[in-house]
């Protein structure tokens, strides 16, 4: 038996917990579908840091064009770049509020996935730039002048890069969303590399002139390590990965329903910044069909309170005799001539 849910946030519908499981009444779930109101945050939150690193690169830029320095504009290239991860962000979270369709049967929430690929691209695209300028600054020395306005522009660039950062972090994690997190981490590292550019341009004014494309080759360095935690979030969610802390609290949360006597097999995975899971679970088996599925409803309810980023869950009931995956097999067989063959579970 299984009994299957659709999105869900509590925020989006009062509580009355007399409700019935049955007629779907009292208690109701997905009232305003949170993928929407998620994706539409993400759309909010990309927009408007799109907007900052723009404003803070364009300062920058002016002040490259005046001075000549290498680090500020290794640093300029990259908040460039970071601004640029906002187009392959914004396109997935529009496509993720577009209903499921006969061929998309799960939605468009991998679209996500494939944006965080793009992001980790883009940025590596701006180490690459940025480390070229750097070594052809070191093959070319060139002096570089108005040092006051290339300190002025580093501290600019650490506020702009910050204040994104913070911004897009909060609002990834609200709607657990690895790429926004991810572009967020790349734009808080981005404001310590401005900060290097004025330690650099500060090298110089005492007398050290390279001290400006050691920065810039600091920052790329900065940049690749970036790419690196950039993938590693990212691909994990491509990968179906999913935190253990995830599994642990589908598990904790089941086992707490009464009648549910173990919790035997649970499996989940991302989709963009929404969760499913399959969860099987073991009741007595002399429950009546009616009896076990008010179970699997209570479960698949209380699952729901406990992660507010589950957006299906599956819930697989088995008798407690003959509970887990490992009994669903079918053994080696053969039918209409083909040869001998099994399934597993």
């Amino acid at each position: 038996m299984q009994t299957d849910g659709h999105s869900h946030d509590p925020a989006d519908a009062p509580h009355d917990h007399a409700h019935d499981h049955e007629r779907g009444r009292g208690h109701a779930h997905g009232i305003v579908d949170p993928e929407v109101t998620s994706s539409a945050k993400g759309i909010w939150a990309v927009k408007w840091s799109f907007i900052g690193l723009v404003l803070t690169a364009s300062v920058q830029l002016v002040v490259v064009a005046l001075s000549g320095s290498i680090g500020l504009l290794a640093d300029t290239i990259h908040n460039l770049g970071d601004a640029a991860t906002a187009i392959p962000l914004a396109v997935a979270f529009i496509f993720s509020r577009r209903r499921p369709s006969r061929r998309f049967t799960f939605g468009y929430g991998r679209v996500e996935d494939l944006a965080g690929i793009a992001v980790v691209l883009t940025i590596l695209a701006s180490a690459l730039v940025a480390g070229n300028e750097t070594v052809q600054r070191f093959l070319h020395p060139q002096a570089i002048t108005h040092l006051a306005a290339v300190m002025a522009a580093s501290i600019v660039g650490f506020i702009g890069n910050e204040g994104v950062a913070l911004f897009r972090i909060r609002v990834g994690r609200e709607i657990a969303s690895a790429a926004l997190i991810a572009d967020g981490r790349h734009a808080r590292i981005d404001g310590w590399t401005s900060l290097a550019v004025l330690v650099g341009a500060a090298g110089v004014w005492l007398g050290y002139p390279m001290a400006d494309p050691i920065v810039g080759a600091l920052i790329t360095a900065a940049i690749f390590g970036i790419v690196w935690q950039s993938v590693k979030a990212v691909f994990l969610r491509v990968l179906d990965g999913v935190e253990p802390a995830n599994i642990d609290e589908i598990r904790h949360a089941a086992q707490h329903v009464a009648a549910v006597q173990e919790v035997t097999d649970v499996r989940a995975r991302w989709l963009g910044h929404r969760l499913h899971a399959e969860v099987n679970i073991a009741v007595p088996s002399e429950l009546t069909i009616r009896e076990a599925h008010e179970i699997a409803a209570e479960v698949r309810h209380r699952l729901l309170h406990h992660l507010r980023f589950l957006s299906l869950v599956v819930i697989h009931v088995d008798p407690a005799e003959r509970s887990g995956e490992r009994f669903h097999a079918i053994e080696q067989h053969s039918h209409d001539d083909l040869p001998l063959h099994s399934h597993a579970a």
